[in-house]
């Protein structure tokens, strides 16, 4: 058992040390971000499963806080309204869950993120695409070949990976890096 929780491990650790090229993008990412925090611009996040569980963690560090006190950061995960999801899967199909509600809420300004392992996700990738028909700018947080959000996306981050629960933990470690840089960029004075 022992052998099997160090090859986990190591399999985690080599995929955080692969995706050390990828810290060129996961700062623009961040800039992205804090250019439309910064212009009163909102933060959508969503995802399904653990990517939803990665939505709903990342919009409470920047509602709530990361690591300062500071003031509140406008964010919203797509994926906490159990009314709002259930009748719009009834109504208008599961696959347009996130597209309704980014309707309703999204602007020009705002930030739509995508968290899908797969990067295929029906109801991320028409989410996606309608931000970046209506000029919303976009990132996507895939595995390693991007799915369909990889031709969707202004900013792709792909995890150097094929594995759900390596892709996963890169997910959430690119999230807090980014929440962190946020942080520092934008709430020095709580």
């Amino acid at each position: 058992m022992i052998e099997k929780v160090q090859k986990q491990l190591q399999e985690s650790i080599n995929v955080k040390i692969a995706a050390l090229s990828l810290a060129e993008k996961v700062a623009s990412a961040s800039q992205l971000i804090i250019q439309a925090l910064s212009h009163g611009g909102t933060v959508f996040f969503l995802g399904n499963g653990g990517s939803a569980a990665d939505a709903q963690h990342l919009a409470a560090e920047l509602v709530g806080r990361f690591e300062k006190n500071r003031k509140a950061l406008r964010a919203v995960a797509l994926t906490t309204n159990p009314s709002t999801i259930t009748a719009l899967a009834n109504d208008y199909g599961y696959e347009n869950i996130f597209l309704r509600q980014l309707q309703a809420l999204a602007a020009p300004g705002d930030i739509v993120i995508g968290i899908s392992t797969s990067g295929a996700s029906p109801n991320v990738v028409k989410a996606l695409t309608w931000a970046k028909e209506k000029g919303i700018e976009t990132i996507a947080m895939t595995g390693e070949n991007g799915g369909d959000l990889a031709r969707i996306a202004s900013l792709l981050l792909t995890a150097p990976s094929s594995h759900t629960p390596r892709i996963q933990e890169l997910h959430i470690t690119w999230g807090h890096i980014i929440c962190g840089l946020i942080e520092e960029a934008l709430c020095s004075n709580g």
